[in-house]
């Protein structure tokens, strides 16, 4: 992250009454705040996921883990924040990961891009791949499973 990101992230503040923003990337971790009362959400006018406001509504209170037991053997990992899920790490690079391939436990499954960061997802759990629920190139949403995995 350079100057000129954290001044686009300000002025993301600024413009839209946010008061409250936090994310991590690969090297650093930044916490913003302002004003008495932090926002849960960013404004409507920031996304376009009309779900996102139900989901945290029934998300609100708990913590939404990477990894969330379905049962004994099935755990989804899901998206740590808003952003474009990116498979590989360009467009000419073999995908991280493939339905069927095995990951360990930090093994980098895919690039979550948020404001022009690029941040990797690392597996909560060692598994096979038993799904892959989301398109490269797509939007996803905070706490949207993005990879179906079952235990070995």
């Amino acid at each position: 992250m350079n100057i000129q990101d954290l001044q686009e992230i300000i002025k993301l503040m600024e413009d839209s009454d946010l008061s409250e923003l936090s994310f991590e990337g690969e090297n650093f971790k930044l916490s913003l705040k302002r004003g008495a009362q932090p926002l849960a959400v960013l404004p409507k006018s920031l996304i376009s996921m009309p779900s996102l406001d139900a989901q945290l509504e029934s998300n609100q209170g708990q913590e939404v883990k990477a990894c969330v037991s379905e049962d004994e053997n099935i755990h989804w990992i899901k998206a740590p924040m808003v952003g474009t899920f990116y498979s590989s790490a360009s467009p000419e690079s073999d995908p991280f990961v493939n339905k069927g391939d095995r990951v360990t436990e930090g093994s980098v499954v895919c690039i979550l891009e948020a404001m022009k960061v690029m941040n990797e997802i690392h597996a909560e759990c060692s598994g096979e791949i038993l799904d892959i629920l989301v398109e490269s190139g797509a939007p996803v949403e905070y706490g949207q499973a993005l990879f179906k995995v079952k235990l070995i």
